[in-house]
Formats: structure tokens, sequence, C-alpha cells
């Protein structure tokens, strides 16, 4: 059964998929980097993780496997591949790259480099999130939430679903110490558009023909 799975995602849509998850790793640590803050989720992850005295690779695992649980229950079929590799390895690529970055480039002090920072942020992100999403090898568990809730509300618009979770990521990241700034309302906010403008010119050509 595992083998007829592989065979039908293929080999091409599955590296795709493992390098989105790469550049989304990439993405997260430098949105870290700027210290302008992260995405909703993964600045939740980092607050509450820190308080707590875990790692954020390990924290996150914790986090993944109650909302996978979740996924499993209410939303098996967007479970593939693609949701173990983002749930399982994705805090350990972020930790990579944290600790790449400072043998690489100095810490931006000033305000215009943090926020050219957090634009590179977007832009790589961006580029993970549409590799990791196009080749439909399964959703992320945190992902998932929003899709299993505008599934079973659907007079409301995904948009506002979505808003919905991020929101109380948001707050609670706030709550935790974590820092909510440029990054988190760009990556709440702004990423849709690169994202489908890599859909079209990238990551869709990519899959096309597998």
């Amino acid at each position: 059964m595992a083998v007829n799975y592989f065979k039908k995602i293929g080999a091409r849509r599955l590296l795709i998929m493992i390098m989105g998850n790469v550049f989304l790793g990439m993405g997260i640590s430098i949105f870290k980097l700027s210290g302008l803050g992260n995405d909703p989720f993964s600045g939740m992850v980092m607050a509450l993780a820190n308080i707590l005295g875990f790692s954020y690779a390990s924290f996150l695992l914790v986090i993944n496997g109650g909302l996978f649980i979740f996924e499993l229950a209410a939303g098996r079929r967007l479970i593939g591949i693609g949701t173990l590799v983002n749930a399982f390895l994705l805090g350990y690529i972020v930790t990579f790259f944290n600790g790449l970055w400072p043998l690489l480039f100095p810490v931006p002090d000033t305000m215009l480099l943090r926020v050219v920072t957090v634009l590179v942020g977007v832009i790589v992100t961006s580029f993970g999130v549409s590799l990791y999403q196009t080749p439909n090898a399964g959703v992320a568990p945190y992902d998932s939430i929003s899709l299993i809730t505008a599934k079973s509300r659907p007079l409301i618009p995904y948009f506002w679903h979505r808003i919905a979770t991020d929101a109380v990521c948001a707050v609670i990241c706030f709550l935790a110490g974590g820092i909510i700034g440029l990054g988190t309302l760009v990556s709440a906010f702004g990423l849709g558009p690169i994202v489908h403008f890599f859909n079209v010119h990238v990551a869709g050509r990519l899959v096309k023909d597998c």
C-alpha cells in the first residue's frame, strides 16, 4: 500500500515537497533573524517553547503531534507524506538555519536592515509554501485546522477561518512574551499573492508533467 502511494505521488513531486519544506524552514528562520516577528504559529511556538524551557524543534513536535491527532480524526483526507515531513522535520530545518545565519551574516542592527530581512523572509517563505503545497502531498497539521473548520462552516469564507486561527496564535504569542511585529503582519496578510505568483510561474510548472 505504501509503495503504491509513493508511486502515485512520484519521486519528482516528493522532492519538490521536501524542498518546499527546506525553503519554508529557511524563511521562518529569516523572519526570526529580523527580530520583527514570525508568522503567528511559529511565533507562538517559539514564545511558548522559550517560557517552558523547550527547544523550538522539540516543542514544535509536541504541538504538531497534538494537531496531527486532530487532523487524523477530523480531516484524514488531508494527510499525506507532506504532512509528516512538515510536522516532524520542519522544526529541525528551522533550527539548522537559525544556527547557520550568524556564521554567515551579522545580525541586522538597523531598522532598514531588519525590514529588508523581513522582505527576504517573505519571498523565501512564499516560495517554500508554494513548493510544499503544489504537489498535493499532504497538508501540515496547523494548516489543516482552517481547512477542516471551513468545511464544517462553509458559509464563512476560508479567509476568515485562517484569520481566526492566526489571530489565536498571535494572541498566545503576545501573552507568552513573543514578538508581534511587521513580520507577523506580513506573514498573516501578505504572503498570498506572492505564493500565487510562485504557484503559477515556478511550482505549477515543475509539477505540470508529474
